[in-house]
């Protein structure tokens, strides 16, 4: 098989070259992504592994395939790369800010690209998948919460919320701890799985375990399909552009704070009477730890 190795340090039209010399020689189904990333580049860089197997008509296996035979590590490197000389690098920072722009104006574009996130979020957001992920939340004897990376920050914060509403929640954010802990869930058991990109392996791969065992699953995701969707019971969307170019999350980190607030508010207002009192007795353990 004919295999092209990419230096990390080459530019995206090197890739975009090497791919086309390539093209002849792949299989139908691998032809058919070249042909989708050669002739729509820019497009392609905004998709997930899941709308690019969609519109290519192949397996995500396939594409995983693919990209090591143009000799790149996975499907979110060769995006990383395509994105190099599409865009400014500055935008690998923040979409929209420019080389050489004042405080003021960075602080005007992060703030409207925060803002712009929980407007579209919450326009977005299922009243009725909210509820589903409350009752869930509610009924079940234990809760577990996964995210890597920047995610995990937003995960260790969900079940720390819910532990002072007297749910027994506990986040898990090691890799090979999700995967043993989500093969030992079952029926009793909800796991939230925060993801904005939807793609993160480990996570998909506990979420997928944790289903397989018969947990209740509920995703905090970027709208639109990804390996992470097919495995969610309940989807709770969060909208940013920052995916297009970033590997990691900035202003979706916003969306997802606001989804989980609201997603605890609507787990206390169950139980009114029950979580206020819990609160206040947090509140008073708590106040020990201030002067």
């Amino acid at each position: 098989m004919k295999r092209l190795n990419v230096d990390p340090g080459q530019s995206v039209n090197a890739v975009l070259s090497r791919i086309r010399e390539l093209q002849a020689d792949l299989p139908p189904k691998a032809g058919q992504i070249a042909a989708r990333i050669i002739g729509q580049p820019e497009s392609f860089i905004h998709m997930s592994i899941t709308e690019v197997a969609e519109a290519c008509d192949v397996s995500e296996g396939t594409i995983v395939s693919f990209c090591r035979r143009v000799g790149v590590r996975g499907f979110q490197e060769l995006k990383i790369l395509l994105a190099r000389d599409l865009i400014e690098p500055v935008h690998l920072i923040q979409e929209n800010l420019h080389q050489g722009d004042d405080p003021a104006t960075v602080t005007d574009h992060i703030f409207a690209a925060h803002a712009a996130s929980l407007h579209e979020t919450r326009r977005l957001l299922s009243m009725e998948s909210l509820a589903q992920a409350t009752s869930m939340l509610n009924e079940a004897q234990r809760i577990e919460i996964y995210g890597i990376g920047s995610s995990a920050p937003i995960a260790q914060d969900l079940s720390y919320r819910l532990l002072q509403l007297g749910l027994s929640a506990s986040a898990v954010v090691d890799s090979h701890v999700q995967a043993v802990s989500a093969g030992m869930t079952g029926p009793t058991v909800a796991t939230v799985t925060v993801s904005h990109s939807g793609s993160t392996v480990e996570t998909v791969l506990a979420t997928q375990l944790a289903r397989e065992a018969g947990a209740r699953t509920i995703g905090i995701t970027r709208l639109g399909k990804s390996p992470l969707a097919a495995h969610c019971d309940v989807l709770l969307y969060t909208v940013a552009n920052e995916t297009r170019y970033r590997p990691e999350a900035m202003s979706s980190r916003v969306a997802q704070l606001a989804i989980i607030d609201t997603l605890v508010s609507c787990c206390a207002l169950t139980h009114t009477e029950r979580s206020v009192e819990r609160l206040q007795h947090v509140a008073r353990i708590l106040s020990e730890k201030r002067f």
